[in-house]
């Protein structure tokens, strides 16, 4: 199987320490943003310019910055990566090579390689319902500017975050979903991010996501890694969800060492809709999901869960945000951890209650496990009311494992190592519990019970989904 040769621009380097890597990439757009364009949606365009403004006065993010405390993107910034800014063809049909698909899911199965959409075909993906948009953005935009219009950008370009900054600049396709009033899918769509290359590479991909009033999806996010190089994934997702409608979103990563994972997921909920994210992280490099959720209707359900398990040298940061901006709506967060070796992990939780969100009900819990000395958590659960009649609480715990609870089951004939086994596993399991999939939850108890004995490690190709 061919691997990409070459993929950036011609000419250009892309290398340097963090103080001076944001004007590398400014002289690049500067020189070169006629052909992103051109390789793009006009759509796509008419805020491209906008956010390369933006993304020149804010920089990379650095952990000076309160939001970013937690993230140290100093080292994974500094690489020299290439770019697919001629969005060449990439020589892979990647459903024959990986057979990504999690066993008995029965999904409407769709890939991104690196930062395209990759069309497959796969008669599952005909039988969608009618009215229903499955496909690459960029092409989407073509095809369907007014709708794309409407809400492309909308919640991305109010951020003020170099990170988000760049990808709106940057970023030339991705995946876009469109499920019209009162249709609801069948089964999940499953969306399979891989990068690939024999370079190191960079991709930076825009995923938007549309559910009208009274629409029911759900979207399993697989990210994978294959080549043995130094990969850096930018990716922003914005998703609209409509008065009585119902989405859920999976998120899980197995990615190897050398790979650096920033996430932004976006979601605006209307009046009565439900919303489910569930971000779990098996094996990674540098990761930072940020998960930000507007709640700007009455009788809203939120609730938003994750887990990390994080060994060797590995990192991550998830920074969560849920705005309560209506009375009337109950949000529920939980993240936990499960450290290791000289891993990292960071959290930070905000929970904001504006004035006019009464009889709102917003609880926050993150609870961590240390397994030795050198592992290092830091966690910062917020909350901002300024109603007066809520219900709302937050906390975060660091510990290690109940000694207590060993030593019983060790005297009961259980082996030391079984017993820590079982009780990491035990651990991790309310947030297992909130994953609506049944074949889904079955595969993630499978491979968090082999990530916790240690058989995830040296894994090849897309564990998750074979």
């Amino acid at each position: 199987m061919e691997t990409i040769k070459n993929v950036s621009v011609p000419e250009v380097s892309l290398s340097g320490k963090l103080e001076g890597l944001e004007q590398q990439y400014i002289d690049l757009y500067k020189q070169y943003h006629e052909q992103i364009k051109q390789h793009s949606a006009s759509v796509m365009n008419l805020s491209r310019d906008v956010s390369f403004g933006l993304f020149e006065q804010l920089g990379f993010p650095t952990s000076k910055l309160e939001n970013y405390k937690y993230t140290d993107l100093k080292e994974p910034l500094s690489g020299e990566y290439g770019l697919n800014l001629n969005r060449l063809k990439i020589p892979v049909n990647p459903y024959e090579v990986f057979k990504c698909d999690v066993p008995g899911i029965h999904s409407y199965l769709y890939f991104v390689v690196n930062d395209g959409f990759y069309p497959v075909n796969d008669t599952r993906n005909e039988t969608l319902p009618e009215g229903v948009i499955i496909g690459s953005l960029s092409q989407m935009a073509e095809v369907h500017p007014e709708l794309i219009e409407n809400y492309y950008g909308k919640l991305s370009n109010t951020k003020k975050d170099g990170l988000v900054a760049f990808n709106g600049a940057f970023a030339q396709d991705g995946f876009f979903m469109y499920v019209p009033k009162n249709v609801q899918l069948d089964r999940p769509v499953q969306l399979i991010n891989i990068m690939r290359s024999d370079v190191d590479f960079m991709a930076n991909s825009h995923n938007l996501i549309i559910l009208g009033e009274g629409a029911k999806a759900q979207l399993l996010v697989c990210d994978h890694t294959v080549d043995d190089v130094r990969f850096l994934s930018n990716r922003v997702t914005e998703v609209f969800i409509g008065e009585n409608a119902t989405y859920e979103h999976y998120k899980l990563e197995n990615t190897h060492t050398k790979t650096t994972n920033l996430s932004t997921l976006l979601i605006d909920q209307q009046a009565s809709s439900n919303v489910l994210g569930n971000i779990i992280t098996l094996h990674n490099g540098v990761t930072r999901n940020t998960i930000e959720i507007d709640i700007d209707g009455e009788n809203c359900e939120t609730l938003l869960c994750g887990m990390a398990i994080a060994d060797k040298k590995q990192q991550v940061d998830n920074f969560t945000s849920i705005i309560h901006n209506q009375p009337n709506s109950n949000s529920r967060e939980l993240f936990k951890y499960v450290l290791d070796d000289m891993s990292k992990g960071g959290f930070t939780g905000k929970l904001y209650v504006a004035r006019d969100a009464q009889k709102t009900s917003a609880f926050q819990t993150n609870r961590n496990i240390l397994l030795n000395k050198s592992a290092k958590m830091r966690t910062k659960p917020q909350l901002e009311i300024y109603a007066d009649d809520v219900k709302c609480s937050h906390g975060a715990t660091i510990g290690q494992l109940d000694e207590t609870a060993k030593f019983y089951m060790q005297s009961r004939g259980i082996p030391e190592k079984e017993a820590r086994l079982l009780l990491m596993y035990a651990f991790t399991g309310d947030v297992i519990e909130n994953i609506r999939i049944d074949a889904l939850q079955d595969r993630i108890k499978l491979l968090v019970e082999k990530r916790l004995r240690g058989e995830l490690s040296n894994y090849e190709g897309c564990v998750i989904c074979q």
